[in-house]
């Protein structure tokens, strides 16, 4: 049975991965989820320097998911790379990082960084602010077009554009990407979102506003997924609401390469585990030789 998957030129044993800032830069978990055995972890996105994060409350539960609003708090790249990474890299499975930037500089100062930090692939959460238009960067196909770009010359490593799902076509921001040279592209990020407390008639968040996860995003993440890949040739890094194996080989079949397990970390640390050891049972049941038989199958 082969599981292994390429990302440009990094060929990874599986094809499951953690979403990003979803499993606390995993040393919570390290000890009781068996995470050596993931194709890869992508730890919490990092920012060039120090960030606090939104004010709480930040992370209120919904029927099927949550909406979290932490802000991207971190302690920035050097003390990243310098500390939590290292701690990361004992686990034994590839790292693949995340970083954002409110502009251009930052972003190739943090791929320089990252270059000489010894990670797998980086990935670029472009839902960050576009100074220049007052919009997400990942909701400007000419603004993604132009960071991954930029980010793509200075970058040793596969580069995966990060998503957001807040835009009229995805699959257009995604055809950037591709164009600017990206090796994959990941989606979906969270869905913008906002719960109300009646009672004291304000925001449950801090922020007012937040990100929504979970399964009850799945089906809507599902369709961008095979949205997108009708339209790219890159393989997508594929999340949203990933519960078991069976959540995972949907997003398989609508055409992702690999899966990240989010939001169900928290409900189950062992849950990218167990979505792997699912994905292995079904094929061997099934009598699939290769997962790649699987990746866009859907009739």
């Amino acid at each position: 049975m082969k599981l292994s998957v390429n990302i440009g030129s990094v060929q990874f044993k599986n094809p499951v991965t953690v979403a990003s800032g979803t499993f606390s830069y995993i040393q919570k978990y390290s000890s009781i989820a068996d995470l050596k055995k993931l194709g890869a972890i992508i730890p919490k996105t990092v920012t060039l320097n120090l960030r606090e994060g939104n004010p709480s409350p930040r992370i209120v539960e919904t029927p099927s998911g949550m909406v979290n609003a932490i802000g991207i708090e971190n302690a920035g790249a050097d003390c990243f790379i310098n500390g939590k990474l290292k701690e990361l890299k004992k686990i034994g499975a590839p790292i693949i990082a995340s970083v954002s930037a409110h502009t251009d500089k930052d972003f190739l100062v943090l791929t320089e960084k990252f270059n000489k930090a010894g990670v797998s692939a980086l990935e670029l959460n472009l839902s960050c602010p576009n100074l220049k238009h007052k919009t997400l960067v990942a909701q400007d196909k000419n603004a993604t077009y132009c960071i991954v770009k930029a980010v793509v010359r200075k970058a040793c490593m596969p580069i995966v554009a990060k998503l957001t799902p807040n835009v009229t076509d995805i699959s257009l921001i995604a055809q950037a990407a591709q164009d600017a040279g990206a090796s994959a592209v990941s989606l979906v990020n969270t869905f913008s979102a906002m719960v109300i407390d009646v009672n004291k008639r304000r925001s449950k968040l801090g922020n007012v506003t937040g990100g929504l996860s979970g399964p009850a995003i799945r089906p809507i993440a599902l369709y961008m997924v095979y949205q997108t890949a009708q339209r790219i040739k890159i393989p997508i890094i594929a999340m949203g609401g990933i519960t078991n194996s069976s959540d995972a080989l949907e997003f398989i079949m609508a055409g992702a390469t690999m899966v990240a397990v989010g939001t169900a970390s928290f409900v189950n640390p062992q849950a990218p585990r167990d979505v792997l050891e699912g994905i292995k049972k079904y094929m061997q049941k099934n009598k699939i030789k290769d997962i790649k038989e699987l990746i866009g199958v859907m009739k």
